[in-house]
């Protein structure tokens, strides 16, 4: 009984991956067929809004964002093969290229693979990092280990991506499993939105979690995009 349920397991995963490779392709056909920009950022969908606000509020015309859905992040032995697609494309466009990802999981994958195409990407090693910048993050980890972290896309899409996304509507008894070891849910936000606010410590009590705030913005992900803005503007005006 047992070998057949893991069977039916292994053949929903199966289907479920091949179902998201699909979806994956006509993401980066889409984004291939975007019109050309001199310069593109390839990023994760749960940083776009930040990405779109710091190029508005630069008058950033030239730079254009290429997106890739965060569900990405379940399948990331899929990130660098994606991501590696996109800058393909851009080259032979003859596009500046920055990536806005972290590892997120490819266990120095997609490093190596950025090194060898020379493309630079935002420094840390996940969302969490960018926002709240490197060495306050390692104060976080110091502080409380056993931390879970949301950001704003996070808190926004918190009942899809966790309730429901790991099947805690259903199965609710699943949640000292998966969050038994957690102490303290910390919110680190990109935006002064008391909604979200609101949003977020509602996530800490389902969850059973202390509740901690702190205010990032757009932490050392907008610095990056300046600095990468600012190395390539030069070649624009030529």
């Amino acid at each position: 009984m047992r070998t057949r349920r893991t069977s039916r397991r292994a053949a929903r995963n199966v289907e479920r991956l091949d179902d998201f490779s699909g979806k994956l392709e006509k993401i980066i056909e889409t984004n291939a067929k975007l019109p050309d920009a001199p310069a593109v950022v390839i990023t994760c969908s749960a940083l776009l809004k930040e990405i779109t606000m710091v190029s508005k509020a630069n008058g950033w015309e030239h730079l254009q964002p290429q997106c890739i859905t965060a569900e990405l992040h379940n399948y990331p032995e899929q990130i660098t093969g994606a991501v590696k697609s996109l800058i393909d494309i851009a080259k032979a466009k003859n596009q500046q290229i920055f990536v806005a990802y972290g590892d997120c999981g490819t266990g120095g994958q997609l490093d190596a693979m950025l090194e060898a195409e020379e493309v630079e990407r935002v420094p840390g090693s996940h969302c969490y990092e960018f926002f709240s910048g490197g060495e306050i993050f390692e104060q976080f980890q110091e502080n409380e280990l056993g931390t879970f972290y949301l950001t704003d896309f996070l808190t926004r899409h918190f009942d899809r991506l966790i309730i429901r996304g790991m099947g805690l509507e259903n199965k609710p008894e699943l949640m000292p499993v998966y969050f038994g070891h957690y102490k303290k849910l910390l919110y680190i936000a990109q935006t002064k939105d008391s909604q979200l606010e609101e949003m977020a410590q509602q996530a800490a009590e389902k969850l059973g979690l202390e509740y901690e705030y702190f205010y990032g913005g757009t932490g050392v992900l907008g610095d990056a995009l300046l600095s990468f803005n600012q190395r390539i503007a030069v070649e624009l005006k030529d």
